[in-house]
């Protein structure tokens, strides 16, 4: 056990994205067992594009639950390995229309089996007794409910009776 286990549940951001980011180095790991240079935090904007085909930055970004910034900061990287084309949108030519290049089409037909065999042993490895994924998806919509901000000032308005 270490510190942040110590933590318990004041730790539970640090301990997510420390399982996160095992799930990605152990992915990357079995992309490049396959022959494919592929950085799993590329895979929401790939897969996005995969199935909506032509979408915009704003829309990019609102489809896979990421910043803006954060959006930007994907794009430039996929760009730069051109995996994704970008064009003016015909009507306003301030916004961009990103899809998958061909580059990136066959990219996503050659990681699809992959994808097949990573679902699977992600599924084996979350399917415990209190379901991480499950669980994941049952906070996730607490969240949409109930911010933690709010959750936290109301519980302090109960304590201090104001």
């Amino acid at each position: 056990m270490d510190i942040i286990d110590e933590a318990g549940i004041l730790a539970l951001a640090t301990r997510l994205q420390r399982l996160s980011e095992r799930f990605r180095k152990q992915g990357h790991e079995v992309y490049r067992a396959y022959g494919i240079d592929f950085d799993p935090k590329w895979f929401p904007v790939i897969y996005a594009l995969h199935k909506k085909n032509v979408l915009g930055v704003m829309e990019l970004a609102a489809e896979i639950g990421y910043t803006h910034p954060s959006t930007i900061s994907l794009l430039k990287e996929l760009e730069k390995k051109k995996l994704i084309r970008s064009k003016k949108h015909p009507a306003d030519e301030r916004k961009r229309q990103l899809s998958l290049s061909s580059q990136g089409q066959a990219l996503v037909t050659a990681m699809q089996p992959v994808w097949e065999l990573l679902a699977q042993a992600i599924t084996q490895i979350t399917d415990t007794r209190n379901n991480l994924f499950k669980s994941i998806t049952e906070v996730e919509q607490r969240l949409g409910q109930t911010a933690l901000t709010d959750a936290a000032l109301q519980m302090q308005q109960k304590r201090t009776g104001q």
